[in-house]
């Protein structure tokens, strides 16, 4: 980039994707590539969908207001079908008919340019010379096979190749990784200490800075005696450094654990036997390709299948009732928060107090709902993740892509359908009790009248102007994030008057870890908003297409110039962007059906059976997809088809055993 104001426009506006695949990676290519592909289907969607449906929706709705001019009508309720009747739904069936094959169509074509990628990235010489590329990760392993000889011959079982692999058993390291994380801790405490204590070299304090020892530290009887902070620290730091360095030489001594690591010298040996190793569990074992050695969350490797096995049944238990209970207090937010007159009601003494002070309690009824609302969602995927890692996840990047699919079902089911039918049921409710007292008549009488998809239509096209005005500020929090403010006011406060140590200075300044499962899960849910909501409201597909047309250059901006990724994966979010995606086309089916189901009428049994299709087609798309691609965006290669059409001459197991086996990956 040059030295301009505007120097960052040609490398943000001219890169093309072949170029910065090399320089942010494979995972922010990716998601740039969703971005892109979310822009342009919703510029398809907004142009198809406002074409047919805001003309038929506003010639309907002034037929029904007979003697009502244009003028007067309402333009919000004249685009939403809350008036129309009969067999005018038809054009709401054909408007599912082309979502469904305009989203497919984007998904296919960039499923096509994902597996492109990825093929270049597997061939490419950074993935080709790493040695993750041509390791296999084997866990379950059985007492008997707990051995370097033990992972030979498990790989074998699979598949014969034509080199030895060097296998490397895990072993108990027990204490060893406490006693870093206790260096680690003593040698930032000391850097802290120094910090403060050099902050004028010129004018020392008088007194050097003084400390408890550490309860650990079996040097120490007295914990609660004051020690010199330095000396402490640096002898602190020494003994560990010790301690570390005799326990690592007994390492190879200790007891085999249940995980282990396979490397080949080709990659095309790795990848076979994985390959055919996915469904199948070679003597209670799992096989996979190994992934980056920080990507692996080393304690949950020491798990059998059958803790796992339970304690992920533990995390759906925890993730399900988080997200059926949230509705309680996002409630109470929403009623007494947002309106702070409703808490007064039921609380006398706080209507006094209200009553004193109404321009304060204004300012903290517009700031407490939205600022407890972000608080909540800035906590939920820490939440989630130290959930997932309870659960037993392997890998950094799993984990990654269960938070993104946990925040969707969230987002979808509190955000998305429990607000929007919330009035709904109310409505149902404050009728059926209001009947039931003031009529004296039986409750399944008044079910029975009452118009149950009626009423829900009717709601959800009075909720449709909030999820506008809703996607409409999504902009407004996009240009923040571009800014960056919070990041920098807190950089700048910080290096002034917290006196950092040299670490913590680099720390601040280094480029921030970009979020993908945060971010991934605001375009979902965007998406799944739009798509639901395009029959009832829509300009809601101009909206989202605005939105994404600004937020799909600000990312490439911000994923170039100040986020870095932090665990690469190489891209192997698609999968779930893609099945969720197909979810929210799924739910934009139903709403449709709801309203054929509400106002056809006659027709309205075979509008339905009309649309029978949509979902089976989206089904057999997903299979196809799976079919054409998954393996070969996974595997590098599938070994069924040998180089010149001749087997691999067979080789001498007994032979190969004898061979020496390295410990390449422990």
């Amino acid at each position: 980039m040059g030295k301009g104001l505007f120097a960052w426009y040609k490398p943000v506006f001219k890169t093309n994707e072949d170029a910065y695949v090399h320089m942010i990676g494979l995972d922010a290519t990716v998601f740039l590539r969703f971005a892109r592909m979310c822009r342009n289907m919703f510029l398809v969607l907004a142009a198809v969908g406002c074409a047919i449906l805001i003309p038929v929706n506003v010639t309907k709705q002034i037929e029904f207001e007979k003697n009502a001019k244009f003028g007067n009508l309402n333009a919000i309720v004249a685009m939403t079908p809350k008036n129309l009747f009969g067999e005018i739904f038809w054009a709401f069936v054909a408007v599912a008919y082309a979502f469904n094959i305009i989203v497919c169509a984007f998904l296919w074509w960039t499923y096509r340019a994902v597996f492109r990628l990825r093929r270049n990235y597997l061939e490419s010489p950074e993935y080709q010379n790493s040695l993750h590329a041509r390791t296999l990760m084997i866990t379950d392993i059985n007492r008997n096979f707990r051995t370097d000889q033990g992972l030979t011959e498990i790989t074998d079982s699979l598949r014969t190749t034509p080199e030895v692999p060097r296998a490397s058993v895990g072993r108990n390291v027990k204490d060893i990784p406490d006693l870093i994380e206790e260096h680690e801790e003593a040698v930032v405490k000391l850097e802290s200490v120094l910090a403060k204590y050099l902050k004028n070299p010129n004018a020392l304090p008088s007194t050097r800075p003084m400390c408890t020892p550490n309860k650990r530290d079996p040097e120490f009887t007295d914990k609660k005696q004051k020690v010199d902070a330095i000396d402490y620290l640096t002898a602190r730091i020494q003994r560990l450094e010790a301690q570390i360095k005799e326990v690592r030489e007994t390492v190879d001594k200790r007891d085999a654990m249940p995980y282990g690591f396979a490397s080949y010298e080709t990659i095309d040996s790795a990848h076979s036997v994985a390959y055919a190793a996915r469904n199948k569990h070679p003597k209670g074992t799992t096989v996979r390709l190994a992934p980056k050695p920080k990507d692996i969350i080393w304690k949950n490797l020491l798990l059998d299948s059958k803790t796992r096995r339970w304690r992920r049944f533990i995390n759906r238990l925890w993730i399900t009732l988080l997200t059926l209970l949230y509705f309680i207090p996002n409630a109470l937010i929403a009623i007494f928060l947002s309106k702070l007159t409703n808490l007064g009601m039921v609380w006398p003494q706080f209507q006094v107090e209200l009553n004193k002070n109404p321009k304060f309690w204004a300012v903290v009824q517009g700031i407490a709902a939205p600022a407890l609302t972000s608080l909540f969602y800035y906590f939920l995927p820490i939440i989630f993740r130290r959930l997932s890692i309870k659960a037993g996840d392997l890998t950094k990047t799993s984990r990654e892509r269960h938070v993104t699919a946990q925040l969707y079902n969230f987002f979808v089911f509190n955000n998305l359908f429990v607000f929007s039918l919330f009035s709904a049921v109310f409505g149902m409710v404050s009728l059926v009790v209001k009947l039931a007292r003031d009529d004296h008549l039986p409750v399944m009488t008044i079910l029975k009248d009452i118009e149950v998809f009626t009423k829900v239509m009717q709601t959800l096209c009075d909720v449709s102007p909030f999820w506008v005005t809703w996607l409409v500020q999504r902009n407004l929090g996009a240009a923040i994030d571009l800014s960056q403010a919070a990041n920098l006011a807190w950089g700048s406060f910080s290096r002034k008057f917290l006196n950092p140590t040299p670490r913590e200075l680099i720390n601040r300044t280094a480029p921030p870890p970009f979020d993908y499962a945060s971010y991934y899960n605001y375009f979902l849910f965007y998406s799944t908003v739009a798509l639901c909501f395009a029959p009832l409201q829509p300009i809601t597909l101009i909206v989202v297409a605005f939105y994404f047309c600004i937020d799909s250059w600000m990312k490439k901006y911000l994923l170039m110039y100040v986020f870095c990724t932090k665990n690469e994966s190489g891209g192997v979010f698609w999968r779930v962007l893609f099945n969720r995606m197909l979810v929210g086309v799924m739910l934009s089916n139903c709403i449709i059906a709801l309203l054929c189901a509400a106002r056809g009428y006659a027709s309205r049994w075979t509008m339905c059976g009309a649309m029978i299709p949509l979902p089976l087609g989206l089904l057999a798309f997903k299979f196809y997809c799976k079919r054409a691609f998954d393996d070969k965006i996974k595997y590098y290669t599938t070994g069924e088809v040998v180089k010149g059409g001749e087997a691999p001459a067979p080789i001498d197991k007994e032979a190969r055993r004898r061979d020496r086996v390295a410990v390449r990956f422990g």
